[in-house]
């Protein structure tokens, strides 16, 4: 008789549990989860500045940094200063804008121009005739070369890295940098990719010359559209410095306007609002993979 109620007692609490487990697993599925990615770390003071400021007072979770870019030093002293926050490496094989160049970590000569920069673009762009990467005959050995010294200076200055994303879809090019990528970022313990885990890209706002009343009236819309599941929305914030003014390239010459209304939409009192009031969860990168 005893060994029955024992097995009753036990059947009941695995009911329990189960039913625990249905109700968690009914409430996850009804949520809605979004990662705000911050990118370009390093390459201006306005971005890192302007970037800290979405952690600070916005709704920013990651961020991607770009090892060979002029104003790393300073990225890197203020996330080490914000350990809390979820970091990416940005890989870089391009140096796109007209008044600001940066080179390879590493001797790659057939990644870079005559003065050793990185070409401008991946593609060909007939408004930068500076050449892209994809009109010369680059190697993939030195991709995976200078690829591998961007990873290890900044897992030695970052050890919380959790992540790998490519500049300007660099490791995108083909076949073998594609499976370059997944090597590498299932080598160095790197390996979240989002669209293998079934996160969706938040919906475009419109182009890019939109002032910060307009984006943040469309990014509002956006996220009371937004439907259960995890959401990816990806950015560029930066202040308006004299610095950032200066930074651009033909076709793409209003950057600073453009990422300062960024900035702004990502620190609005009004975003968040919309945020607490549908109970949305903002998450990182990290969080994909934590139980």
């Amino acid at each position: 008789m005893k060994r029955f109620y024992i097995k009753l007692l036990l059947c009941c609490m695995a009911c329990v549990q189960s039913n625990v487990d249905t109700c968690a697993q009914s409430t996850e599925d009804k949520e809605i989860k979004l990662i705000i990615r911050v990118d370009d770390m390093g390459c201006s003071h306005a971005t890192n500045t302007g970037i800290m400021k979405t952690f600070d007072r916005g709704i920013a979770t990651s961020v991607e940094i770009m090892a060979p870019t002029p104003w790393y030093p300073e990225a890197i002293k203020m996330l080490q200063e914000h350990p809390d926050i979820d970091v990416g490496l940005h890989l870089t094989l391009t140096s796109e804008w007209s008044n600001i160049k940066w080179r390879p970590l590493t001797p790659v000569p057939s990644l870079t121009d005559e003065r050793g920069y990185f070409y401008p673009m991946i593609w060909e762009n007939r408004r930068l005739p500076d050449g892209a990467l994809t009109e010369h005959n680059w190697d993939i050995n030195e991709i995976e070369k200078e690829i591998r010294a961007q990873i290890e200076m900044v897992k030695k200055d970052l050890p919380w890295l959790s992540h790998l994303s490519a500049h300007m879809g660099c490791m995108n090019i083909d076949e073998k940098t594609s499976a370059l990528f997944k090597q590498l970022a299932k080598e160095y313990n790197l390996d979240i990719i989002p669209e293998e885990m079934g996160v969706q890209r938040f919906p475009s706002l419109g182009n890019n010359t939109l002032p910060t009343e307009q984006r943040v009236s469309a990014f509002i819309d956006a996220l009371n559209a937004l439907t259960p599941g995890t959401w990816l929305y990806v950015e560029h914030p930066a202040d308006d410095y004299p610095e950032q003014q200066a930074i651009g390239h033909p076709g793409y010459e209003h950057v600073a306007q453009d990422r300062y209304a960024v900035m702004n939409l990502l620190v609005d009192q009004r975003v968040k609002a919309v945020i607490k009031d549908r109970g949305i969860k903002l998450v990182s990168y990290a969080d994909l993979v934590k139980n």
